[in-house]
């Protein structure tokens, strides 16, 4: 997220309004679960949605091929209750279980073969997970296979993804849907899934209200286990504090984003909280193809940049020692990471090397989403950013946006500096080469490099990405290391901190774990 995506979400979602708002549910209401949470939907439509909410909510009510165990790295059955995968990871055929969806159609190999197809057809900010798809095939109604051009042994990693949850292909080809190699263009469903589910997950959508509520019933259908909860609302609180306020009073009996800091402030013996380490990290992006950049941006200047950054007092501003530094754009356990040395400040290089390629008055301005995101506030986070920067010779203006205006001005590249963040959709270090090196389709290539990919473009990294790709188990964690080291050279994207995940909520309630694929499983709480 990570995880924007640029093209599509925001218009559609203004049709929703508070007409579709039912009435407000108190915690601690047996039957009904209320979480607090500062909601970041771009969209409801599992292929084109992309975000922190999006990953629970996805997960559910979209049923998805496999799914990650509790230790976060083991794949487990989900609706495929088996699979195969040829020896050079090109071929991968699934046996699907008897599962129904929610309107109690059976869930068939056809209905997989339109989901990935049309994941992969919308062309949207998730699609990249099917990047590499030949063919998807019904061998019978049970029975599916997929076919990638070339090996991915990344791929089985992939479908546990939330984005890759299984639609009913037949009802939503009736609202309009499409998996043609044209829906990118000609798809008019999206608006559809804000009002509708389609999927064969514990839950359906019952109702919801942008920037107010989230509302989903059990499926009464659900081929499995039922959820413990016939209603979740997830409820719209901005900010940490107040959700910890919340959540203290009995208002809402999960706080999803307290920061460590608010934590340590809950003084209520009704309230449980547990600090443990993320996998999710905010970082700032460079952005030299940005209007007037091209020969000022350049390598040098970035890698002095880096070395500018205070990343010990990053840690203390932002989060208060509670996270990891981490070196590259991959997570910290993540493979390939294991003995990567984290960055470290470095003034008096930085000064040099700044005055080396002939920068000796440089100013650069910073935009960025006016957002708190783990428990960290970017404008306080952006604040130290310009400090470092002023301590050798640079003047960085910070510009805190909507998100709106965020998407739209740093797609034109209105400013050489950007913060986001980062949460992973799956384990697996694939998926961040594919989104932050610098080779050909990938997401961050177009970002920095506007209009002019020769501009950051590392052809070492496509090269080892083909061969990580190919390998499996210790020759790829060497890869991985190896293009984690590129990145890191690339200078383009700079972690700033990886911040402690705070799970608090209600003593009643129990099962509340964090997913590396799926942020909270919802359908895995309940009351004691």
């Amino acid at each position: 997220m990570k995880h924007m995506n640029l093209k599509c979400g925001v218009a559609a979602i203004a049709i929703a309004g508070s007409a579709f708002l039912a009435p407000p549910v108190l915690a601690q209401e047996d039957d009904t679960l209320v979480i607090a949470r500062s909601m970041d939907v771009n969209s409801l439509d599992p292929s084109r949605a992309f975000c922190d909410t999006c990953q629970f909510y996805l997960t559910a009510v979209y049923d998805t091929l496999l799914t990650l165990a509790p230790d976060n790295k083991s794949l487990v059955p989900n609706l495929a209750e088996s699979w195969e995968v040829n020896e050079d990871f090109t071929e991968f055929t699934f046996r699907l279980k008897d599962a129904v969806f929610a309107d109690g159609s059976p869930v068939e190999a056809s209905d997989v073969v339109w989901s990935f197809e049309r994941l992969q057809n919308l062309k949207a900010s998730a699609s990249f997970i099917m990047e590499g798809m030949v063919t998807t095939e019904a061998v019978d109604p049970k029975t599916v296979k997929v076919t990638v051009e070339s090996p991915n042994s990344e791929f089985l990693n992939k479908l546990s993804a939330p984005y890759t949850g299984i639609l009913n292909a037949d009802m939503l080809k009736e609202a309009g849907a499409l998996a043609t190699e044209d829906a990118a263009e000609s798809d008019r469903a999206e608006s559809w899934f804000l009002e509708h589910s389609a999927g064969s997950g514990p839950f359906v959508l019952a109702s919801y209200s942008p920037e107010s509520e989230l509302r989903l019933k059990r499926n009464d259908a659900y081929w499995g286990e039922a959820p413990a909860f016939s209603e979740i609302v997830v409820t719209q609180i901005q900010d940490a504090v107040s959700q910890a306020q919340a959540l203290e009073t009995g208002q809402v009996d999960i706080a999803m984003q307290i920061d460590p800091d608010t934590a340590t402030s809950i003084r209520s013996p009704e309230v449980t909280t547990e600090v443990i380490p993320s996998y999710n990290f905010l970082y700032i992006g460079f952005i030299p193809g940005a209007k007037g950049m091209s020969e000022v941006l350049t390598q040098d200047v970035r890698q002095a940049l880096a070395l500018a950054i205070d990343y010990d007092g990053m840690l203390d501003f932002t989060v208060g020692g509670n996270g990891a530094k981490q070196a590259a754009p991959i997570p910290n356990g993540f493979p390939g990471t294991a003995n990567l040395e984290p960055r470290a400040q470095d003034v008096e290089k930085a000064r040099q090397m700044l005055a080396d390629a002939g920068q000796s008055d440089l100013k650069l301005v910073a935009g960025y989403p006016n957002d708190n995101v783990y428990g960290v506030d970017f404008n306080i986070m952006m604040q130290k950013v310009q400090q470092d920067f002023a301590a050798v010779g640079v003047e960085l203006e910070l510009k805190p946006l909507t998100w709106a205006v965020w998407r739209d001005e740093l797609a034109a590249g209105e400013f050489p500096v950007t913060a986001v963040y980062y949460a992973p959709d799956y384990f697996g270090s694939g998926q961040y080469v594919g989104y932050f090196a610098m080779m050909e389709g990938s997401p961050w290539l177009r970002r920095a490099a506007i209009d002019a990919p020769e501009l950051v473009l590392n052809s070492a990294e496509a090269e080892l990405n083909t061969k990580a790709l190919a390998s499996a188990g210790e020759d790829a964690d060497a890869i991985y290391e190896e293009l984690a080291k590129q990145m890191m050279d690339d200078a383009i994207i700079l972690p700033l901190v990886s911040p402690n995940l705070v799970l608090a909520y209600r003593n009643d309630i129990e099962g509340v774990r964090y997913s590396a694929c799926c942020n909270i499983p919802l359908a895995e709480i309940s009351r004691k």
